[in-house]
């Protein structure tokens, strides 16, 4: 399916109907395996204006932190810079990061995601944070000094030790210097940070991240994040000791308040670059809520009638820091419609959670199969529906839903 995505924060206007025409305010989060995050709005924009002449959408994409970030910024009017750095396994890949006066928006995903490796036992021992380093050393090479770092989608565990390096600190072993990937860590002897970054002294760095595990233990980056990345029980070992003693050597050569930001809220996020954050000193905030603050949500919430949201996959872990619960909380006062492939969330869930409805794909097309190829023609189509929740319009071609027992739908993983 060809799509042409038309992400801007600016409104756009449809045919002026008589009297006040009705305000959408479009913010949605990706479709994960469909659509971006401006592909979603330009969809549902598309089919508003169909339905209703003279609506007027502003398409605003967002993310919680994770992958879409750094779309979300450049939509917003940020400047993409680009550059190469190390991917997860080291090779040199092209990335970008999104810069606006002195602030740059750095998508760990987009330079050392999960995306970029297929996950197995050893890519999951020495995948590292190093790229993402790189980028924010060129960030801060360029006059950046705020850094909003958004973790989420990472391929390694590595306590961001990586990141440290490319930013100029020296972690060696018996044998010289360290090799990169968290299957290393249990070898490292001493760590040297005279070398750090020297803008990181006056740059404030934000870690935006809903993640809060901490480091070591039980729930921390290895148990609990590691399989997703490739990690058997026996990698899951090896990576929890080379956290540990990554932990252990920071506090043997004095790093202040080591081990007490291993044991912080966050500091589990994305493999540990959590805490190398907070040995920097960075400031942990809630992804969806720094990207709606990046973005100007609440500039363009002004006058609107109705906000709708979305992600491909709406369910419990939805209701933690996710976009659509995030763009429900912001928007407090104004009706909030969530739209995405499939829903697992019952009506008294969802109206907890700040939703006045939640129209799902799987509501009109109970072939999870179609609606991954075709999401997007779905969308407009249940774009029509929300009509129901505007002040004024009715919808010109009304939509007849086909409902879908829960037993019978299959679920839309990565929808």
């Amino acid at each position: 399916m060809t799509t042409t995505t038309r992400s801007t924060a600016r409104p756009t206007t449809a045919r002026t109907a008589p009297g006040r025409a009705p305000r959408v305010l479009l913010a949605p989060d990706k479709f994960k395996g469909s659509l971006t995050a401006g592909e979603v709005a330009a969809h549902l924009a598309a089919g508003l204006r169909r339905a209703v002449p003279g609506v007027v959408t502003c398409e605003l994409p967002v993310a919680d932190g994770g992958e879409g970030t750094l779309e979300a910024a450049l939509a917003a009017g940020f400047t993409p810079v680009d550059l190469v750095a190390a991917g997860a396994l080291g090779d040199p890949v092209a990335t970008r990061y999104a810069r606006r006066g002195g602030t740059a928006v750095v998508e760990m995903a987009a330079v050392t995601g999960l995306a970029t490796v297929i996950p197995t036992p050893g890519t999951a021992l020495v995948a590292s944070s190093r790229g993402l380093g790189e980028v924010i050393a060129h960030a801060l090479d360029s006059g950046a000094r705020e850094i909003v770092v958004g973790v989420g989608g990472s391929a390694s565990t590595d306590g961001g030790a990586g990141m440290l390096a490319a930013l100029g600190a020296r972690l060696t072993s018996g044998a010289g210097d360290l090799a990169d990937g968290g299957g290393h860590l249990h070898e490292l002897v001493d760590v040297d940070l005279s070398g750090l970054h020297p803008a990181l002294a006056e740059a404030e760095i934000v870690l935006a991240s809903d993640v809060d595990n901490p480091l070591l233990g039980e729930h921390g980056a290895a148990a609990v994040y590691g399989p997703q990345k490739g990690a058997d029980p026996g990698t899951v070992a090896e990576l929890e000791l080379g956290l540990a003693t990554w932990v252990d050597v920071l506090a043997t050569v004095g790093v202040t308040g080591a081990r007490g930001y291993a044991a912080e809220p966050g500091a589990g996020a994305a493999g540990g670059v959590g805490f190398a954050c907070l040995l920097l000193g960075a400031e942990r905030r809630p992804g969806v809520e720094e990207v709606l603050a990046l973005t100007g949500f609440a500039d363009c919430l002004a006058g609107v009638d109705l906000v709708v949201t979305g992600e491909g996959s709406l369910d419990l872990q939805s209701l933690h820091g996710k976009t659509p619960v995030g763009v429900a909380v912001a928007a407090a006062g104004v009706p909030t419609v969530a739209v995405c492939g499939r829903s697992a969330l019952d009506p008294e869930r969802a109206a907890a959670a700040g939703f006045a409805a939640v129209l799902a794909l799987t509501d009109i097309e109970p072939d999870v199969a179609r609606c991954l190829a075709e999401a997007g023609p779905l969308l407009e189509t249940l774009a029509v529906r929300l009509v129901e929740h505007l002040p004024t319009a009715a919808p010109r071609d009304p939509v007849t839903p086909r409902s879908v027992p829960p037993e019978t739908t299959t679920p839309m993983e990565n929808a």
